[in-house]
């Protein structure tokens, strides 16, 4: 079997077993060519925009003897993709703005699909987009990767809970506080807000918010 890096590793953990995977950016199609190799999926789509990765993709399916199990599709998105037969959408490693525009432009997603979602930026507008837009956030995880921490989410269709500013930038608390990673996490976002702070004043607001509820959380340790 291939090799996932821990970053990946911790969104295929999260496609439940016999899941039908519609794989956005695949790039090398990493993600796909294991959940079918580990026997999770017995079949996956994988789309990328770019032909260069989707040749790669073509590459490691072949080498690995999975293509009776993965379709490889270039596509902006879910553009082109035929709605039925699917149950769960992954896009990983794409900006927050990006998915809104990906996932504002399928809206069958939200009738068929689960998502697994790993954004790596703008998750702030990701999040706002998601709880206006009828979609309920149910699990929030944190993955280390070489140095780097990557907050990990899934979502179905269904009714929200209100989130606090501070929530749509690092995820519901009662979901995301107990994470072994969270207080790094929460410093590595203070230490973002702290450079924004003199020349943006929503980054200003935040960071005193971060600064509130770091305290709360080594409080709580403390007891």
């Amino acid at each position: 079997m291939i090799h996932l890096s821990p970053r990946l590793a911790a969104v295929a953990a999260l496609v439940p077993p016999g899941a039908r995977v519609i794989d956005v950016g695949t790039d090398h199609a990493m993600l796909p060519v294991w959940l079918v190799q580990a026997g999770i999926c017995p079949f996956a789509l994988a789309t990328d925009i770019r032909p260069g990765p989707l040749e790669n993709a073509a590459a490691l399916v072949e080498k690995t003897g999975t293509g009776d199990r993965i379709r490889l599709l270039l596509a902006d998105g879910l553009a082109g993709v035929e709605p039925d037969g699917w149950d769960t959408v992954v896009l990983a490693g794409l900006g927050g703005e990006t998915m809104v525009s990906i996932l504002a432009a399928a809206p069958w997603v939200q009738d068929r699909a689960r998502l697994i979602l790993e954004p790596q930026s703008k998750r702030a507008v990701l999040r706002r987009y998601l709880i206006e837009n009828g979609w309920r956030i149910d699990r929030e995880l944190l993955a280390e990767d070489a140095g780097h921490i990557y907050p990990i989410l899934t979502a179905a269709a269904g009714q929200p809970p209100a989130y606090s500013e501070v929530e749509l930038h690092l995820g519901l608390l009662s979901q995301i506080e107990s994470d072994p990673l969270f207080l790094a996490y929460l410093d590595r976002r203070k230490r973002q807000a702290v450079k924004a702070a003199p020349y943006d004043p929503a980054a200003a607001a935040l960071l005193g918010e971060y600064g509130k509820l770091k305290r709360r959380l080594i409080h709580a340790d403390s007891r």
